[in-house]
């Protein structure tokens, strides 16, 4: 009989009819309201500014001069361990006590997780929910509701009931895709920012680990200093006692001791200082951190300074932008889909009975299809603008985020340019203060001798030892800086970058 009515008019339309419906639900699920991203468009040279009076290696094939091209999600590149082209075991050390125990890399490991499990959480919406109860109800009716009138006697009863329920919302104008959408982009920011702040940690390892070495130079060059004043001082109050020199030389040099002396005191406490920030960045306590290390040395890694400006994409900030970006243009279309209508799909089925003992026939058989409060369509007529506002908010939050973009894209432009202006000025200054030094040196011997001939004055060579120390303090510190600079053109490109477009093999991700 049921095949009978599928072939007539009436059957057939009734069966036309929501298969018809479905599928011009589906087709409209398809749709998305949310607009077409308008990326910032960005002219920009083909090299840096910096890069003038160095060479600069060749553009490859894909990359075009003055064109913008976008970022990628920082996920889709992996970092290189770049701090392996110092050759320096004792920072390589450093980097893996980081990367496993440093309190901001596990607090940007646990965001990630959170936003992973947000987009879990939306990705939800695209199936069904189906949830099943069982138990007893005890309801009490008045004769009224039965129809029987005012002050009829009432009837008590209780229904065991077991059913099933399934609701589900169909996707018209991409409501919940624009919202997946949108959470999956949270998801990938919050991945790039967790490989920023690995990279700014990795960076600041290094740059303090670099200071430590700096600190250590300077201390042993001023130990030593002291070492050879006392020396001095000790010389001076013999030839006093022995009436061959006047008691002012004493004073002075005594003077010159104690200078030394309160400036080592000095770097003693920068050195402390500067330890306790290093084992806090490998996640360690101050009190039980301990780490012997040598002195800076010259610095002889070179990045090539006219890497393409693409290498840009590297930079997981830039990536953290760019998602941040493509999550609000999705959000876009999830407040524009709210003037339109919503179909909710829900039924329940099961059993319903008076005994327990009857509720598994299948005579006590329920069941619902179709929302249980209000109606399958809703289509939104009147909320005194705030679907309005609320699409105008959105629109204001992308244009937002467009410009956090350009401003992220620019600074780290800025970042290349003035690592790569400090490491060409550091390097013509190391130049000139390593001359400085050994003409420093010569003066100083030259001074000390003359004095022994007694051709000059002792505060001649009081000062020529004073030039001297200081030309050794200053080009100590500019090898520090000549390290940190390379650390920052490192961070500044991204923590690494491809090895066909460089010079350094052990750059390979």
């Amino acid at each position: 009989m049921k095949l009978q009515n599928l072939t007539t008019p009436g059957g057939t339309q009734r069966v036309t009819r929501p298969i018809l419906a479905i599928m011009c639900a589906l087709f409209v699920s398809a749709c998305s309201l949310a607009p077409k991203e308008n990326r910032p468009n960005f002219e920009i040279p083909s090299s840096y500014g910096q890069t003038s009076n160095l060479t600069q290696p060749v553009l490859d094939a894909s990359d075009e001069v003055g064109v913008w091209k976008s970022a990628e999600p920082a996920e889709q590149t992996h970092a290189s361990p770049w701090w392996n082209l110092f050759e320096d075991p004792t920072l390589v050390r450093l980097q893996e006590e980081a990367l496993a125990a440093n309190p901001d890399v596990s607090i940007a490991m646990a965001r990630i997780k959170q936003a992973r499990a947000l987009t879990s959480r939306s990705e939800a919406a695209r199936l069904p929910e189906i949830s099943t109860g069982f138990g007893p109800t005890r309801q009490r009716t008045s004769g009224a509701a039965a129809g029987q009138g005012d002050g009829a006697p009432g009837s008590t009863q209780t229904l065991w009931r077991a059913q099933t329920s399934i609701a589900y919302e169909v996707d018209l104008f991409g409501r919940v895709a624009s919202g997946v959408a949108a959470a999956r982009a949270d998801s990938e920011q919050q991945t790039a920012l967790a490989h920023q702040m690995l990279l700014v940690v990795q960076a600041d390892v290094a740059r303090t680990y670099f200071s430590l070495r700096q600190l250590e130079a300077e201390r042993e060059l001023l130990r030593e200093t002291v070492t050879l004043r006392e020396a001095a001082t000790k010389v001076q109050e013999d030839r006093e006692q022995a009436g061959a020199v006047a008691g002012y030389l004493v004073n002075q040099t005594t003077t010159e001791l104690l200078a030394a002396r309160s400036e080592l005191s000095s770097i003693e406490q920068q050195y402390a200082l500067t330890s306790h920030a290093l084992a806090v960045l490998v996640g360690k306590p101050p009190g039980s951190f301990s780490l012997w290390v040598d002195k800076i040395q010259h610095v002889t890694v070179q990045i090539p300074a006219g890497m393409p400006s693409t290498l840009l994409e590297r930079r997981p900030d830039i990536a953290a932008a760019e998602r941040a970006m493509v999550a609000e243009n999705a959000r876009v279309g999830v407040a524009k889909a709210a003037f339109f209508p919503s179909l909710s799909l829900t039924g329940s089925g099961g059993f319903e009975s008076l005994e327990l003992s009857n509720l598994a026939n299948w005579s006590q058989r329920t069941f619902l299809l179709g929302p249980l409060v209000g109606a399958v369509l809703n289509l939104p007529i009147f909320d005194g603008g705030k679907r309005k506002t609320d699409v105008a908010r959105a629109r204001a939050l992308y244009d937002e985020r467009v410009g956090q973009y350009r401003k992220t894209v620019l600074q780290a432009f800025r970042e290349v340019e003035d690592a790569l202006v400090s490491i060409r000025t550091i390097d013509e200054r190391v130049v000139y203060q390593q001359q400085a030094q050994l003409a420093s040196s010569r003066v100083a011997t030259s001074a000390k001798n003359r004095f022994e001939m007694g051709d000059a004055d002792y505060l001649l060579v009081v000062d020529a030892g004073r030039t001297h120390l200081r030309s050794q303090q200053l080009l100590i510190q500019s090898e520090g800086d000549r390290a940190r600079a390379t650390v920052d053109l490192i961070r500044a490109l991204g923590g690494g970058w491809d090895a066909k477009s460089t010079d350094l093999a052990a750059a390979k991700d």
